[in-house]
């Protein structure tokens, strides 16, 4: 109960800081497999030589009390669990992305579906969803551990250009391209693996925490500035994830 109770003044926190790392990783890559999960909720948890702290101690010890005992005290460890375990809670597969009809647009009422036409069933309904039952400490039957690793992932996956793709062509999963004029593979998994991997070897030397930092350093200036405009949101309630 007072982890919970903790939680509750955290789920608005660590949307902010989860926003403010995935902004920060904008030029290089948009990324979100495994690797890009984990950079995502790596920067916003990091502890040792940051550059700049995104968790309050309160948010950062209310975190830590909601992760389950394999995650050894790392929310990165964790921020991959909703994509390991899609069938064992398949309700959960519309929500990982937001498509639209092809405007460029959307809008929440007409968008926020999955295909039976179920409404909040995207991945700004998750987000709100989520947030709402880490801050709502009186409801019993919802698990906070289990709010907090879909909600690390879900705004990681909500800037997965992708995830925001358009319903014709499933988020660019039927867009056949070659990648570097070799691998035949599709858009969708282009943006989603294939760009992280290739700036890892090139540049990082295939070292994820190198990377890491590199992305930590551009959280400066312009960047730095999200976590003021999500914490300026006109709704305390909702995330406005909208934007």
């Amino acid at each position: 109960m007072a982890a919970r109770l903790a939680a509750r003044n955290m789920g608005l926190r660590l949307v902010q800081v989860l926003l403010v790392a995935v902004a920060a990783g904008a030029p290089a890559a948009h990324a979100w497999r495994e690797e890009g999960h984990y950079m995502v909720c790596k920067i916003a948890e990091v502890t040792e030589h940051e550059l700049q702290s995104f968790l309050t101690i309160e948010a950062s010890a209310a975190v830590t009390s909601l992760l389950p005992g394999w995650a050894g005290g790392e929310l990165a460890a964790t921020c991959s669990w909703a994509d390991d375990e899609r069938r064992r809670y398949p309700w959960s597969g519309a929500l990982h992305f937001a498509d639209t009809p092809g405007d460029c647009q959307f809008f929440y009422d007409r968008d926020c579906h999955n295909t039976k036409g179920e409404k909040d069933m995207c991945v700004v309904g998750g987000i709100n969803n989520c947030t709402a039952a880490l801050m709502n400490s009186s409801a019993p039957l919802v698990d906070p551990t289990i709010s907090l690793m879909f909600l690390a992932h879900f705004v990681g996956d909500i800037h997965q250009p992708l995830y925001c793709g358009n319903t014709v062509d499933f988020g660019g999963n039927t867009i056949i391209v070659h990648w570097y004029n070799t691998t035949t593979t599709n858009l969708h998994r282009v943006w989603d693996l294939d760009i992280i991997e290739k700036a890892m070897k090139d540049f990082y030397n295939d070292d994820l925490s190198i990377m890491t930092q590199v992305i930590m350093q551009n959280i400066t200036e312009a960047w730095s500035e999200e976590e003021r405009e999500w914490e300026a949101c006109s709704s305390r309630t909702k995330t406005c994830a909208d934007k």
